[in-house]
């Protein structure tokens, strides 16, 4: 009688352990792939220069090139628009356009940022200058007067890139992305390190938190491709279309490497706890 009042005192802890364990490590994978965004969002993006370094490469893509072509001809009315995209089309394959490309990415990030912080800013916009660095060419001496357009023609207003409401929802969800880019990373390392140490079998309970990571990693590579399906077929126009996946991929890349790293990193880990398990059963 003694026996079993011992033997059932003795299971019910270590049931309790298990389901908390349990309880713990679900948590932590399920706020994982959550932390990962939050950390690329608040972090990955708040660095100005490695916005403009993820963005310089795209000066040079093809889709891109065209949709600014396309957009400067259609802004010079009365003159041929064979004429207006050969020019700008030469001026994009010169350095100065690429300079201006990560100067007018400079100023674009600077004035979002701006905005954010500023919640008496009704709107996002860059200075005249920036445009006009960004699209208009310095015409060719014998086709000065034919297109009859300067970069001033290009820089009479400042360019409205965010109106007041849809700032005031990038604000808060800003806001709250800094927050969550802190404390839901700690949150899931303290989950999983407490349901690691409160389990019967910490090995298993590793292995568990391994493979719920992986999993994670690859849920949020598939949200990553996802989002970008959404993303550029909500545009109409083809040139477009192409244009903004090159822009989504440039910057995305960075959540894409997070996502491939914890998929890698959960299926080592995990593949090294059984490894760890299968000599320890041999020893």
């Amino acid at each position: 009688m003694a026996l079993t009042r011992v033997t059932r005192n003795t299971r019910t802890p270590r049931s309790t352990r298990t389901t908390l364990s349990a309880a713990l490590v679900a948590l932590a994978c399920l706020l994982a792939p959550f932390a990962t965004l939050t950390l690329w969002a608040s972090y990955g993006l708040r660095d100005q220069e490695r916005y403009v370094e993820a963005l310089a490469p795209l000066a040079t893509d093809a889709a891109v090139r065209r949709t600014i072509v396309e957009g400067v001809a259609r802004e010079a009315p009365g003159v041929p628009r064979r004429v207006v995209e050969d020019e700008v089309r030469r001026f994009t394959a010169t350095p100065a356009y690429r300079a201006a490309w990560d100067e007018g990415n400079r100023e674009t990030y600077a004035a979002v940022m701006r905005a954010l912080a500023d919640p008496a800013r009704d709107e996002v916009a860059v200075p005249p200058s920036m445009p006009a660095r960004m699209s208009a060419p310095a015409p060719a001496p014998a086709s000065k007067r034919q297109l009859g357009f300067t970069q001033a023609s290009f820089s009479q207003s400042p360019v409205t890139l965010l109106p007041r409401q849809n700032l005031d929802v990038l604000r808060r969800s800003y806001h709250a992305l800094d927050v969550a880019g802190f404390w839901l990373p700690v949150a899931a390392v303290a989950f999983a390190g407490a349901g690691i140490a409160v389990a019967v079998c910490r090995r298993r309970a590793l292995t568990a938190t391994a493979l719920g990571t992986a999993l994670g990693g690859a849920l949020l590579g598939v949200a990553v491709v996802v989002a970008r399906h959404f993303t550029v077929d909500g545009l109409t126009d083809p040139a477009h279309r192409t244009a903004a996946a090159a822009v989504y991929d440039a910057l995305t890349e960075t959540l894409r490497t997070a996502s491939w790293l914890l998929l890698a990193g959960g299926l080592t880990v995990a593949g090294a706890a059984w490894l760890a398990g299968v000599v320890r059963a041999r020893a």
